[in-house]
């Protein structure tokens, strides 16, 4: 029998692409977990209810597994330092002998405390609780920008000289933003599944396709016949724009003086490009397919 799989967060923008890259990739039965299994509409082979404040569920879902992807969600209001902990000792207690951590760059100590960006350091937190629970494989993912942020979550808007989009508080001309299709993150979490003996000792695996500016963002929507804009703002006037927008003012300010995925990722990036399980798509071809 295939070894199982348990995907955490199977319905959310990580979890989607891992469960399809998967299910497409054949070597693996896959347990989708979400909180309401009765709506699953996705192609995992069966989906369970777990939830990561429920201990005891999360035992029940890793019951006979071989592997764990585990991902928090700092928007949802997650304490994903006791989620991490709630899923790493159910999947010790279950036996499970590959656990892939969903993480981020601590940017608090990239930064010698220069800036405060909790989506990504509350994540990097957990990784020495995942180092040290001693399982046989460990694998550390790194998500990128995505794409989807561009017509989601970042997507430009009207400006007031009439144009469409985005003022923002980093310079435009800087290649700091490590970006992606995050459907592609599935590729990488697959591969280490696959070749734990390449990237399952305790390896980090960062997936960026591009290394954009703002102004390179704007030439790919150009290219897919779509004219914008951008207005660099300094950071303390955008923190009052809106709530929440203090964190990504100390984001944006992260991105420029160290990048998105910080100091020496090229190995990170290059391991990932290496056990991916297929090619990523370039946003030109993304925007032509999703804008």
């Amino acid at each position: 029998m295939n070894k199982t799989i348990v995907v955490i967060g199977a319905t959310g923008s990580q979890g989607k692409g891992v469960v399809n890259a998967l299910i497409n990739e054949g070597s693996f039965h896959v347990r989708a977990v979400t909180r309401d299994p009765a709506k699953y509409v996705g192609d995992a082979h069966e989906a369970v209810f777990a939830d990561l404040g429920n201990p005891e569920s999360l035992k029940e879902a890793f019951k006979d597994a071989y592997g764990v992807f585990v991902v928090t969600n700092f928007w949802e209001g997650a304490d994903e330092l006791a989620q991490g902990k709630n899923a790493i000792e159910a999947a010790k207690a279950a036996g499970v002998k590959h656990f892939v951590w969903s993480t981020l760059p601590d940017v608090e100590v990239i930064s010698g405390a220069d800036y405060e960006v909790p989506h990504f350091t509350g994540k990097a937190k957990v990784d020495e609780l995942v180092k040290s629970a001693g399982f046989e494989y460990v694998t550390f993912v790194q998500p990128p920008f995505y794409y989807q942020n561009l017509t989601g979550m970042i997507a430009p808007q009207p400006m007031q000289d009439g144009s469409t989009g985005w003022a923002l508080p980093i310079d435009p001309d800087k290649k700091v933003i490590h970006m992606s299709d995050i459907n592609d993150f599935g590729k990488i979490v697959a591969g280490a599944f696959l070749h734990p003996e390449k990237a399952g000792h305790g390896d980090y695996l960062a997936l960026a396709t591009e290394l954009n500016s703002f102004n390179d963002i704007i030439e790919a929507f150009k290219a897919n016949g779509k004219a914008l804009t951008f207005t660099q703002v300094p950071a303390d006037l955008f923190a009052t724009f809106f709530e929440g927008a203090d964190e990504l003012a100390e984001m944006f300010g992260y991105f420029e003086t160290y990048t998105y995925m910080g100091p020496d990722a090229a190995s990170r990036i290059a391991l990932a490009n290496e056990i991916a399980t297929d090619k990523f798509v370039p946003l030109k071809e993304w925007l032509g397919n999703n804008s």
